[in-house]
Parts: structure tokens; sequence; C-alpha cells
């Protein structure tokens, strides 16, 4: 058994609940808007590039989605078997104990709002396309659009929700307009005279840049968990969240097979291969007039759901933290409206501060070593609950365990020794901060001791 933790040193009015408002469509729409970013308007050029081949490139979006898949089935499992804010801590916290919950919530947090402050750069980059005055105040507007994302946070959660909706609906409908505006329009010649079959060199010669790919792929699938953080807050989490999950990544997979027959079906291979921005490129044929305002807009959509998503995550990991009494406890406070009112106002700052530094491109990078990570600990978490503890309710079973959750840990574990392997420096770093996490944790645990004994 793990080393339990004493009983914490709150009050109950630091352990207001959250308001219990959240439903599928939520769990829907945040999935949808924490995974669904840029990257499908640029990667489809370089997965092409690498591949060479219709089919191939179609089925290793497919191949990606299926990892998703995977690792949605596994953690859905956990999920509904503990349904509290928190996500990555509860779990890991419930397998391997406080110390290594602590570890995970903190590199948890620091990856999302690293990923906000990244959504907040790109999106001042696009609004100073879109307004060119504001060119010289990038910063200045990542900063305001940080602010105000806050702002309607604070103002509860029913709002905040209501935005997530809309965003990723509108985000939806433009992708799907550009789509179908793609494979209606009459196809280029060229297109009809490009060999789509699968390039030389042998099974090693193919095997390499599909494993690239994959790579590459399976980061436009990051998100699929985000609802996860809001069990606590879903009135039917048992039901609603393997659905959403599921039914995320599914939805997700549908959208990026058919941005990439879209783009297939207007540029050939060798043009898709050749463009940097394969949306744009698209955008300009169907939409002559106006195609690269589209794809502008559509990329700031894009990342306004992004901010929104993950900004909405990042505060319930403090949350659960701090009801610890391994953090302030001002973090754990919920405010009328339902928004961890001190936490949110903490993770907004610290992704303002990565955007002021102008360094959170580091932090992302160290992030996504730690991010590997958690999926490994978590994955493995899934394995080592079934076996300690047998007849815990599990409202939802991992499909296929213990087969999906080993083959998913597998993946997992070959990304993160292949993420170490190609930037060496960020994985010290990592490891630099969790061993950073350790006197933190053990000075935090020792402030508990105190309170209780006061």
């Amino acid at each position: 058994m793990p080393p339990q933790e004493p009983p914490s040193s709150h009050s109950t009015e630091v352990r207001t609940p959250l308001a219990r408002i959240l439903g599928l469509g939520f769990g829907v729409a945040v999935i949808f808007g924490g995974t669904v970013g840029v990257g499908i308007l640029r990667l489809p050029g370089v997965i092409a590039g690498q591949l060479g081949s219709f089919w191939l490139i179609l089925l290793v979006w497919v191949v990606g989605a299926l990892y998703a898949l995977l690792g949605a089935i596994s953690l859905a499992e956990l999920g509904t078997a503990m349904p509290q804010a928190g996500g990555f801590y509860i779990y890991s916290k419930r397998a391997f104990g406080p110390a290594a919950g602590f570890a995970v919530g903190w590199a948890d947090w620091l990856n999302n709002c690293a990923v906000v402050a990244y959504g907040a750069v790109a999106a001042s980059e696009y609004i100073a396309v879109l307004v060119p005055a504001l060119a010289a105040r990038q910063q200045l507007v990542a900063l305001a659009l940080l602010f105000l994302f806050c702002m309607l946070h604070l103002a509860g959660l029913r709002l905040s929700s209501r935005i997530q909706e809309l965003t990723s609906s509108v985000t939806a409908i433009t992708f799907l307009l550009l789509a179908v505006a793609c494979l209606l329009h009459p196809a280029p010649a060229i297109a009809a005279t490009v060999s789509h079959g699968l390039r030389g060199g042998g099974l090693v010669g193919l095997l390499v840049p599909v494993v690239a790919a994959l790579r590459a792929i399976v980061v436009t699938y990051d998100g699929w968990y985000e609802a996860i953080y809001f069990t606590e807050e879903d009135t039917n989490a048992a039901s609603h969240l393997p659905r959403a999950m599921i039914g995320g990544v599914l939805i997700v997979l549908g959208l990026y097979l058919l941005m990439n027959l879209a783009f297939l079906h207007v540029l050939s291979i060798p043009a898709l291969s050749a463009s940097t921005l394969p949306a744009a490129d698209a955008a300009r044929i169907v939409f002559p007039a106006w195609g690269g305002r589209f794809v502008t807009v559509l990329s700031l959509l894009t990342l306004l759901s992004l901010i929104n998503a993950v900004l909405l995550g990042a505060p319930r990991i403090l949350l659960a933290i701090g009801r610890d009494g391994l953090f302030t406890a001002s973090a754990a406070r919920v405010g009328a409206g339902g928004t961890p009112v001190m936490a949110m106002a903490l993770s907004a700052a610290m992704a303002g501060l990565l955007v002021a530094s102008g360094k959170f491109e580091d932090i992302i990078a160290i992030a996504a070593i730690l991010v590997a990570a958690m999926y490994a600990v978590n994955y493995t978490a899934v394995i080592v609950l079934r076996v300690r503890e047998p007849k815990m309710a599990r409202p939802f079973r991992a499909w296929g365990y213990p087969v999906s959750t080993l083959l998913v840990l597998a993946g997992s574990l070959v990304f993160l020794v292949a993420a170490v392997h190609d930037d060496p420096v960020s994985a010290w770093r990592a490891a630099a901060l969790l061993g950073a996490a350790i006197p933190v944790f053990a000075w935090m645990r020792w402030r508990q001791r105190r309170l209780l004994q006061a």
C-alpha cells in the first residue's frame, strides 16, 4: 500500500462543493476545444511529405486516433471510479501515494499553464494579422486575452461552460465549411495524375517515416482527456465521461480525416507536401478573394477554444491539491458561481508570467516530456488499482483490459523514450523540475502536520 496522507486540516468552508451542472454536451465540447488546434491546418502537408501515399496518409491519422482511443478507454475507468476534480493528480495519488500525486499534479498544472500561454501568444499573432495596428503590441494582446478569459470564468461555471460549447461549435462549423467547399470544388487535373502508391526503400524505409508521422499526429490528438478535470461537476459522470471521451476522439478523428480528404481533393500530394499551411492554400483555391483571411479566422477560433478549455481545467488541479493541504488553502475555495477563484487567478497569472517572460517555448518542451511520463504513470495506475483494489466501484471498465491498457502504456513509454532522446536538455530540466517538487512536498507535509497539531 502507498503511504496514506493525513486528514485535511482545512475547514468545511474550504471544501465548498463545486457546482454539479455540467453534462455530456460540455464534455464533448471541452475535449474538442482542448484537442483541435492549428496543427490540423499545418500538419497534413508535413505528413504528405513524409509518406507520399494517399491511403497511408489516411491510415496514420486513424492509427493516431486508435492510440488516443485506447488512452480514453483506460482513463475513463479511473475517471468514473474517482469522479473528483484534479484528474491525473487524483489517480496517481490513489495508486502511488501523495508524493507521486503531488509531482504529477504539479507537472500537469504547469503543462496546462504553458498550453494556455502558447494559445494566447499564437492568438495574438493572428489578431495582429486581422488588425495590423496591434502588430507592435502582441504581448499586451496576449495578456489581455488571458485577463478577459479569466474574468469570464470568474463570472461562473455556467457562463464559462456555455462559452466552451459556443467556441467549439463555431470552430467545428467553420472547419466543416472549408472541408465542404474543398470537396465540392472541381479537382485540379494534376491531382488525377499523381501516383498514390507507397514509396520504396523496403520495410525500414517505410517504417521510419510512418513512426515520425505518428509521433507528430499523436500530438494533434492530445487533449482527448480534458473532460476528466470536470467529473465532480458533471451531473452523471459515470455515464457522461466515457461517452464524452470516446465520442470526442471519434468526432476529432472524423474531422481530421475529412480535412485531409478535402486538402487532397484540391491539392496534389506533391503540392500538399510542399505546403507549409495547406489550409491556407486550399482556402485560396476555393475562396480566391478571401481565403487567407478565412484561415486566419479559423486558426484564431481554434486557439480561443483551446485557451478557454485548458484555462478551465488548470484551476481544478490546484483546487484538488489545495484540498489535500499541499497548497494554499485559498486555492480550494469555490466561488458562488462554481469557479475556484484563487486557483483560477493563479493559473491565469502563471500563464501570464510565461507570456511575459517569452520563455514559454522552453517550458512547453519540458512539459511535453512530463506529459509523456504522466501518461505512463496513469496507465500504470489502471493496472495497479485493478490488482490492489479489485472491489473498487468501477462504473466503467476499460474495454479489452489488460491488453488495451498495456498497449497504450507501451506506446506512451516509447514516446517518452523518443522525446528524451530527441531533446535531452529538456529531459534534464524536466527531471530537475520533478526533483524540485520533492522538498516542496516535504515542506507542505511538515506544514500540514504542524497545523494538525496546533
